[in-house]
């Protein structure tokens, strides 16, 4: 198993950088500096969880169909997303979202 700077298995790494959101993802694109599976899954935590926050911050300044996707549709989404996502990473997937993932692995 790939050892990473930090001293993580590749894939628990991986995992982790979905476990905040887009803070540890931002987190381990900081302090992972070598490791590319890493740092695939750091940049995609970033893009997802990042929009997805954005989303939810302008989703609320609008009342009634805003306030339904920021109170049921962006948290059941962005919680299906985050157990997915470090599933897939802990399996040792380099798995690419769709756009997103396009985007992550250009990084």
């Amino acid at each position: 198993m790939v050892k990473t700077a930090g001293g993580f298995d590749e894939n628990v790494a991986g995992a982790l950088t979905y476990v905040l959101g887009w803070i540890t993802g931002a987190a381990f694109l900081l302090f992972e500096p070598s490791n590319s599976f890493v740092r695939f899954h750091a940049r995609q935590s970033l893009i997802v969880f990042g929009g997805l926050s954005i989303a939810w911050f302008v989703a609320v300044t609008i009342p009634i169909i805003g306030w339904f996707f920021a109170f049921f549709v962006i948290p059941y989404l962005s919680v299906g997303l985050w157990l997915f996502l470090m599933y897939k990473a802990y399996k040792g997937d380099r798995f690419k979202l769709p756009l997103v993932g396009d985007l992550a692995e250009r990084g």
